[in-house]
């Protein structure tokens, strides 16, 4: 009794494992019934048929990374080039990955290589290393049609290095030494004709701010002699008017012809020191009665004693 109770218990133990099935996080089980797909298992505990239900694959659901093997690409131009990547996909359909191709892996893996060559070769050399992410988003749009089949989803494609030959290295290489040769004599010239700009700029701001000056100094002068002008026509303006009313007082008019008379004789003195020729009016009356006029203005000038 006790031998059948141990065999038994072994065959419930032994049932029991193969009817339990506890599937991890992020992972999926497909299930086959009697050889056939019957399902797929997710994460958790998972109960099934002992030795009729087999967990034929097991999948991860988590993001893979997946090593392109490095390959030879023709250019457009006809330029061997090196090339080498990374694709980063996830299993979405257990039962079409486990079913869909014997190997959704090399599948993929051959896919990407095949469009890469395809993508690169459309491309000029110079062109595949300005347009990486063009190349990226052509591989990846690529493996997305093909790759729902195999029931995987192809998340990126990063290219990790483009190694062209030797020779074409060397010849980049020149190429960008005298392109920043170029640059920097481009550079210094720029900087010789901003620094004449500059001085061209300094020598005609000075001219102006010169000829600025001058002109100022000349309003200035001009506005000087204006008021000068002015003044001096104001203050002969003025002693007119003093004479005016001078000649206008009583005794004004005989002052006047008291000094045109004194002029007048001064006039004759100075014309008989200065020239050897004696000089005579043609009119001696007139001289005669203009020394006559004097004499009585000076006469009537002289203050009178008192008495006489």
């Amino acid at each position: 009794m006790l031998e059948t109770a141990l065999i038994i218990l072994v065959i419930a133990i032994v049932f029991t494992v193969q009817a339990v099935k506890v599937v991890p996080q992020q992972s999926a089980w497909v299930l086959e019934r009697l050889g056939k797909y019957h399902g797929t298992l997710t994460a958790g505990l998972n109960i099934v048929l002992p030795f009729i239900d087999k967990v034929a694959y097991k999948h991860s659901l988590k993001e893979v990374p997946l090593d392109v093997p490095s390959q030879v690409c023709i250019t457009k131009d006809n330029t061997q080039l090196q090339v080498d990547g990374i694709l980063y996909f996830q299993v979405t359909d257990a039962m079409r990955a486990s079913y869909g191709t014997s190997n959704y892996i090399q599948a993929i893996s051959q896919l990407a290589q095949t469009t890469l060559r395809s993508v690169v070769g459309k491309m000029e050399l110079d062109k595949t290393f300005e347009e990486r992410d063009m190349i990226n988003t052509a591989v990846v749009a690529a493996l997305d049609e093909a790759a729902p089949n195999w029931g995987v989803k192809v998340l990126r494609y990063e290219i990790k290095d483009l190694t062209p030959p030797a020779e074409i290295l060397r010849a980049m290489q020149q190429q960008i030494t005298a392109e920043r040769d170029k640059r920097a004599r481009i550079a210094e010239s720029e900087g010789r004709k901003q620094e004449q700009i500059n001085l061209a700029t300094g020598e005609r701001e000075a001219y102006i701010a010169k000829s600025e000056g001058e002109r100022q100094a000349q309003i200035n002068q001009a506005e000087g002699e204006a008021i000068a002008i002015t003044s001096v026509a104001d203050a002969t303006a003025d002693a007119i008017r003093k004479i005016a009313q001078a000649i206008q007082s009583p005794g004004g008019q005989d002052a006047v012809n008291l000094k045109v008379a004194e002029r007048a004789v001064d006039a004759f003195a100075q014309l008989a020191q200065k020239n050897n020729t004696m000089i005579v009016p043609s009119n001696m009356s007139e001289v005669s009665s203009l020394i006559a006029t004097s004499m009585a203005l000076i006469k009537n000038a002289q203050p009178q004693r008192p008495g006489g």
